[in-house]
C-alpha cells in the first residue's frame, strides 16, 4: 500500500466502516459485516489512533507500508504508550482501535491477494492485561529494570547504540531523546544540585514537545563531543529498531530478560531516587525531583517506576 498516512487509514477505514450496520451483523462471524464499526464517533476515534501508530512506526522503524505492520510493531508501540503513564481507559482505546485495525488489514489482504497476508497482533491483549491498574500501580507490577544494565550496554556490538544507552541510563532520557542528537543540543558543563558533581548537559525535546536537560557523566559528554568531531558531522543518529535488536541481542548473550530500551530509563529512576535520599532529600522530594527531570510533573509517576 502506497501514500501517506491518512491515506493509509482512510483506505483501511473504508474496509471496515458500514454505516448502520447491524449488531447482529456485526456479531455473526458467517456475516459480511463481522466485526466492522458502524459508529462514525468510534471510527474517527479509531482512526486517530492508527494515525499516531502510523507515524510512529514512520518514525521509529521507517514502515511506510502499512501492510507490513507485525506483532513486533504493535508490542514496541504499546510499551511506548505504557512508559508515558497513560490512563486506563487510553490505553484500552488503543488496543481496542488495533485490534479493529487487525480486522481491517486481514479484510483489506483477503480482497486484494489471493495469498492474503494473516495479521495477528494478539500480543496488544496480553500487554494491556499486564498494565490494567496502570493508576494503581502495585497491581501488576512489571519491574523493567535491568538487573545489570553496565552489563548489558557492554554487550551491544554498535559503539553508537553503547553511547545512547548510557545517555538513557545516566540522564533518563527517552528513546526519541537519545536516537537523534544534534551538537548544539549539547550546552556545557554545571553542577548536579544533588551530587555536587560536575556534569554534563544535554537539551532534548521529548514526547509532547518537552524541552529539559539530560545530565550525563563529564566521559560521557565529552565521548559524544568527540562524535561530532571525530565523524565531522553535526548530528548523531541512529536507527531505533537497530538499537532494540542490538540490546535484544545483547540480552540474550548474557542471558537476561529484554526490557527494550526503556529498561535503562526505569534503571535511570530507581539510581536518581537512592541519589537523592543519599544526600539528604526525604522520599516525597525525591520522588518529585526525579519526576521532574524525567519530564513529567506529577510524584505519583515515578512510583510507577519503583513499584510502589
Amino acid at each position: 500500500m502506497r501514500g501517506s498516512v491518512y491515506y493509509q487509514s482512510a483506505v483501511l477505514t473504508k474496509v471496515i466502516f458500514i454505516e448502520g450496520a447491524k449488531k447482529s451483523d456485526k456479531i455473526d462471524p458467517n456475516h459480511e459485516y463481522y466485526n466492522c464499526i458502524s459508529s462514525f464517533k468510534t471510527m474517527e476515534s479509531y482512526r486517530n489512533v492508527w494515525n499516531n501508530f502510523f507515524n510512529y512506526l514512520k518514525e521509529h522503524f521507517k514502515v511506510k507500508n502499512f501492510e507490513l505492520i507485525t506483532n513486533d510493531h504493535v508490542k514496541s508501540y504499546i510499551e511506548y504508550k505504557i512508559e508515558y503513564y497513560p490512563s486506563k481507559q487510553y490505553l484500552e482505546k488503543i488496543t481496542s482501535a488495533l485490534g479493529k485495525l487487525e480486522v481491517a488489514l486481514n479484510k483489506y489482504s483477503k480482497d486484494k491477494y489471493d495469498n492474503p497476508i494473516t495479521y495477528d497482533f494478539k500480543i496488544r491483549q496480553e500487554l494491556l492485561n499486564n498494565a490494567r491498574d496502570l493508576k494503581l500501580v502495585a497491581n501488576n507490577y512489571h519491574n523493567r529494570v535491568y538487573i545489570n544494565p553496565f552489563f548489558v550496554i557492554k554487550n551491544l556490538k554498535n559503539p553508537n547504540h553503547q553511547l545512547a544507552a548510557i545517555i538513557q541510563l545516566e540522564g533518563g532520557a527517552r528513546s526519541e531523546g537519545v536516537t537523534l542528537i544534534k551538537e548544539e543540543q549539547l550546552k556545557g558543563f554545571k553542577t548536579d544540585d544533588i551530587t555536587k558533581q560536575n556534569v554534563g548537559i544535554i537539551q532534548t525535546k521529548e514526547k509532547g514537545g518537552k524541552v529539559g536537560d539530560v545530565l550525563v557523566s563529564l566521559q560521557t559528554y565529552k565521548r559524544l563531543e568527540n562524535y561530532f568531531i571525530a565523524n565531522d558531522t553535526t548530528t548523531f543518529k541512529i536507527k531505533y529498531q537497530d538499537y532494540l535488536d542490538d540490546i535484544k541481542n545483547s540480552c540474550r548473550i548474557i542471558n537476561t530478560t529484554y526490557q527494550g530500551s526503556h529498561g535503562f530509563r526505569w534503571s535511570f529512576a530507581q539510581n536518581r531516587v537512592k541519589e537523592y535520599q543519599k544526600h539528604n532529600y526525604n522520599y516525597e522530594q525525591a520522588l518529585q525531583g526525579v519526576s521532574w527531570e524525567m519530564k513529567h510533573f506529577r510524584a505519583s509517576i515515578t512510583e510507577h517506576y519503583l513499584g510502589k
